[in-house]
């Protein structure tokens, strides 16, 4: 039985987790380059020492991932259908409920807990996950028949869509409430859905975005991106920052204009390290680093949804499939907004953009993928089951025969605990009286 629980992990299963390593390393060292190279101009400027972003930035990698080992190797994703989902998803709802009340306003917007740009925490990089496990668990359990369809849609609405809306309404976060979406629409796709349910759900996120796009002054004035020189101030308005993108991905050709002699980073593209950091690379290293980073996303993406693909119950395969779904698309969504296909919306790009709460996040998120790639090797539920069928046949030993028949053998036949015979476990065995 342990060598059927305990099996060796097949090429196919251990490929997909080195893939996505790999993949997290590379971009992890590639966001410290460029935090450094587009970071250390602000630095310098503010009076501060030219490391000084990118040691932040490695000192939140570290701790970011710290948290990735202890979900890997220290907490079974298992968990996430216990009572554990309830303390974070408690905690989370907290932070945002402390954000709208004595949050730090930055830019135009309530979405930091702390007292200055550099020193604090975004509750919703971190609330995104636990809406997200929520989500799993309600499905999960739906599934397992825990409780009725009705129940499930209740506890969806309190549980999900409420703090959901409430992150948007509160913090003006679209792109947030965007980025949950689509990961609580992936955990509904790898959990098998109806597509019409699905697609229902698809159209009513679509009738929100252009909701919220169209019916919001500010949000409406970013579609200035499908022609930023006409923003109503000759380029300098709304459409400035997308423009100073355009020039950097323009001025960096095919192969940049070299590691650190970026110039739209003197000031003139605003959230060079952060936001628009993909312009940054596209210019230093040219349309040959910026595509590489997409084919690490693009790889990022395969490898965790074949993670996914091979685990053998349903809710490893949703934690995994939400986890890299969501991942891929926020980066997607930054690099759309950097290269002018989608309106700005503020969200940093995975690994790369610099910040303690995205950076920390992101890696929890690869935490709970490698967590599921664990149990790639182990069998199935149905396969355990199996495995722990015993046929129990009990053996009565042979006793000294007596010399006398039994009183009763005349009419049951022959005696049936004789040597040899199986005991009849269904009735009890009867005893002659004694003479």
């Amino acid at each position: 039985m342990a060598a059927a629980r305990k099996r060796e992990l097949p090429a196919e299963v251990v490929g997909p987790r080195a893939v996505l390593l790999l993949c997290v390393l590379a971009l992890l060292l590639i966001g410290l380059v460029m935090v450094y190279s587009a970071g250390s101009i602000a630095d310098v400027k503010a009076g501060h020492s030219v490391v000084r972003s990118v040691q932040s930035q490695a000192l939140y990698a570290v701790v970011g991932i710290g948290c990735a080992l202890v979900l890997w190797k220290a907490l079974p994703y298992r968990l996430w259908a216990g009572p554990l989902i309830w303390v974070v998803w408690g905690v989370a709802v907290a932070m945002l409920v402390l954000t709208a009340l004595v949050g730090t306003e930055l830019y135009g917007a309530r979405r930091w807990l702390g007292t200055t740009e550099t020193i604090g925490i975004q509750p919703s990089e971190f609330a995104k996950i636990a809406l997200l496990l929520m989500a799993v668990r309600i499905l999960y359990l739906l599934r397992q028949g825990a409780f009725e369809p009705r129940a499930a849609i209740v506890q969806v609405v309190v549980l999900v869509i409420i703090p959901l809306v409430f992150l948007y309404r509160t913090q003006s976060d679209l792109g947030t409430t965007l980025i949950c979406f689509v990961g609580i629409y992936a955990v509904m796709w790898v959990g098998g859905v109806p597509g019409r349910l699905m697609a229902i759900i698809g159209a009513v996120g679509v009738l929100f975005a252009l909701v919220a796009v169209f019916g919001t002054g500010y949000r409406s004035g970013r579609l200035v991106y499908l022609d930023p020189w006409n923003d109503g101030k000759d380029g300098y308005g709304d459409g400035f920052n997308i423009i100073r993108s355009y020039y950097a991905l323009a001025e960096g050709g095919l192969f940049g204009v070299g590691l650190g002699n970026s110039r739209e980073k003197f000031g003139y593209l605003f959230a060079s390290d952060s936001d628009f950091i993909f312009a940054i690379i596209g210019e230093e290293l040219g349309l040959v680093g910026a595509l590489a980073v997409i084919g690490l996303f693009v790889a990022f993406l395969v490898a965790g949804l074949r993670i996914a693909q091979q685990c053998p119950d349903e809710l490893g395969r949703m934690i995994a499939g939400g986890c890299t779904i969501m991942l891929v698309a926020q980066a997607f969504l930054n690099i759309g907004c950097t290269i002018g296909v989608l309106p700005t919306t503020g969200k940093p790009l995975p690994f790369i953009s610099s910040g303690g709460s995205s950076i920390i996040a992101t890696m929890i998120m690869v935490g709970l993928i490698l967590s599921v790639s664990q149990a790639q090797g182990e069998p199935s539920v149905y396969e355990q089951r199996r495995a722990d069928l015993r046929i129990v046949r009990a053996e009565r030993p042979a006793r000294p025969s007596s010399g006398r028949p039994s009183e009763r053998s005349g009419r049951r036949g022959p005696d049936r605990r004789a040597a040899g015979a199986p005991l009849d476990l269904a009735r009890p065995a009867s005893r002659s009286p004694r003479r």
